[in-house]
């Protein structure tokens, strides 16, 4: 008895001056959560469970998701959100003529482009390479080059329009083995003009819609790495070069400038350069077609740009940085930054998790206020149906109802001490749809998220 109430006593001693290991993880998350509803895109659209930035809403409301089946194709899945169905709109080989049977690195293996939906509602998007295998590089498999397509949802029809720079000629003076894919497809619909960015050495090309003829802007210049183009008011087209020029090219007169971008930190300013340029690069554009947001993958600034400006190579473009969206460390944003119909401008930001509170990789969704000159934290993602993919993947491996077996690629996502489900490695692309509601994809399973309007 006596050493039962001495070891009480010590350990009474021991919880009041010692913190317990126990005290030191929190119960509860020490962050506000961003519920939403996840959604499997079919398997069969892809090889790995991935994509990219291939997402946009229609006019009709339907969402359009591009996917990635390396060595074999590439389709764009529509989602209805009503029914909560999906189905493929376009397949890539088959529109082509392409063999539906595997190709390797010579099939056009993605939709990688940002989706551009006209005001016509037609969405125009582009296909590229995937990468080559052990087996490719020993048997000198080569990509012939990417296709730029359209899809009318009004009429179910899609259409090649060719490509913009094919394995040939003008790849073999340049040194390159394989012909150029295609990241970025934008259309000037009132102008007949659709702007093509290449990939992997960024050239920037015109298709036009009438005469069906492509054209090189500049030769000699080389956009960013994954470079997009904004279409401002006055018609112009504008691009970021390597350097962290802005090109932009005025349709009426046919010409293409250079001019410097200044940011503009409180009372400081100083060159827009590479050193701001910490990957890929995201920017949109207001509806306006004045001012647009631009973002770094793997850095935190939120930058705001003046596009109403004039073009000449006199004059310079002002660039304010409005300051990180997101504390923390090991910031990774990928195609993640979109405006809502309100204005405000929300981004996804993958960071370190440092609150003790699990591991691994927080993702969470920020939005920036232009009234207010407001930053917000909004929250973690958090998927409200694990079960999404079979059982809930927060309790092991997911099994495949029909052959009962686990499936691949469920690592994507990892649970947190009080069982919520979030992504862990990779998001791809965020868009506002129209009725203020969110929608990101999340790899591994490749997943879109549906969230409410945020309050």
């Amino acid at each position: 008895m006596r050493c039962t109430r001495l070891i009480m006593f010590v350990l009474a001693i021991f919880t009041f001056t010692s913190p317990s290991l126990a005290a030191d993880v929190p119960t509860k998350a020490p962050f506000s959560y961003v519920w939403a509803k996840a959604y499997h895109i079919p398997s069969e659209t892809t090889t790995d469970e991935s994509g990219y930035f291939s997402l946009c809403e229609g006019l009709d409301g339907r969402m359009y998701v591009g996917t990635a089946a390396y060595g074999r194709n590439a389709y764009l899945v529509e989602f209805e959100p009503k029914t909560e169905k999906m189905r493929i709109v376009i397949d890539a080989h088959k529109s082509l003529g392409l063999p539906l049977t595997p190709t390797g690195y010579a099939a056009q293996a993605k939709f990688h482009t940002r989706n551009f939906v006209g005001p016509s509602g037609v969405i125009y998007l582009g296909t590229k390479q995937g990468y080559p295998t052990d087996i490719d590089k020993k048997n000198n498999v080569t990509y012939p080059g990417g296709y730029f397509f359209t899809y009318d949802p009004k009429a179910g029809a899609a259409v090649s329009h060719g490509q913009p720079m094919p394995q040939g000629a003008r790849t073999k003076e340049l040194g390159y083995p394989d012909g150029e894919g295609i990241i970025d497809t934008v259309a000037d619909e009132a102008r007949g003009l659709v702007y093509i960015v290449t990939c992997e050495h960024q050239h920037w090309f015109t298709y036009d819609l009438k005469a069906k003829t492509y054209r090189e802007l500049d030769p000699s210049l080389r956009l960013a790495f994954y470079s997009t183009t904004l279409i401002d008011s006055h018609g112009r087209a504008n691009a970021i070069t390597q350097d962290g020029q802005l090109a932009r090219y005025d349709p009426g007169t046919g010409t293409v400038t250079r001019q410097t971008m200044i940011v503009h930190t409180g009372d400081t300013h100083d060159r827009f350069e590479k050193s701001r340029m910490a990957g890929p690069l995201t920017w949109v554009m207001t509806p306006d077609g004045k001012t647009a947001y631009l973002i770094a993958m793997s850095k935190p600034n939120l930058y705001r740009i003046d596009l109403s400006g004039p073009a000449d190579t006199e004059s310079t473009v002002k660039m304010e940085d409005l300051g990180p969206v997101l504390g923390g460390t090991g910031h990774d944003s990928r195609s993640a930054l979109t405006i809502a119909p309100d204005g405000r401008v929300y981004c996804i930001m993958r960071v370190d998790n440092t609150t003790g509170f699990g591991a691994g990789y927080l993702h969470h969704l920020t939005r920036y206020d232009p009234h207010q000159k407001k930053m917000e934290d909004l929250g973690v993602l958090a998927v409200k149906n694990p079960d999404f993919y079979g059982l809930p993947l927060n309790k092991g491996a997911a099994i495949d109802p029909e052959t009962k077996k686990p499936r691949p690629w469920t690592h994507g996502y990892h649970e947190l001490p009080d069982g919520t489900l979030t992504p862990l490695h990779a998001h791809m692309a965020l868009v506002a749809a129209r009725d203020g509601s969110l929608y990101a994809t999340i790899l591994y399973p490749y997943t879109l998220l549906h969230f409410d309007a945020p309050k």
